[in-house]
């Protein structure tokens, strides 16, 4: 383990992300969405659609949840469900022409509103923390998979 403080590292990321998401949602709701309906019209838009386990992946939204949220925004008429030509049980979720607009209209006011939170970062300071993030990433992926990995036969 390394000597230098990591705690404070991970405490920081914590609350930056707290922050991050208490900002983002707080907008999100001016909207007239949940942050999950927002991420899943957000990960839709520009697609041709998802299956539900692409769509679970890209949005990081449990299963049961995902669910929920695509029965909402259906109820709303922003996606549609199409059944699978090739495997009956599988849909495609795709924003409807209604969700499509709203797409096109709310995903580049959020990202304005977010934008708002970097105006002091120089494009140096923008590279070096996407870096750094990158990194920290790369790090937790590596120590992940060291968890998974089967341990090998003592000789």
């Amino acid at each position: 383990m390394p000597k230098n403080n990591f705690i404070r590292v991970v405490r920081e990321l914590a609350r930056s992300f707290q922050e991050f998401e208490s900002f983002s949602a707080g907008h999100i709701r001016t909207l007239g969405l949940t942050p999950s309906q927002f991420d899943i019209v957000a990960t839709l838009g520009n697609t041709n659609g998802m299956n539900f386990r692409e769509l679970g992946e890209k949005t990081l939204i449990t299963k049961g949840t995902l669910t929920g949220v695509v029965d909402r925004l259906e109820a709303k008429n922003l996606v549609r469900r199409v059944a699978s030509p090739n495997d009956g049980r599988s849909h495609t979720v795709q924003l409807t022409s209604g969700g499509e607009a709203l797409f096109s209209r709310i995903f580049p006011a959020h990202v304005k509103h977010i934008g708002q939170a970097f105006v002091t970062f120089s494009q140096e300071d923008l590279d070096s923390l996407e870096a750094s993030l990158h990194r920290l990433r790369m790090a937790l992926t590596e120590a992940s998979a060291k968890l998974k990995a089967p341990e090998s036969p003592a000789p």
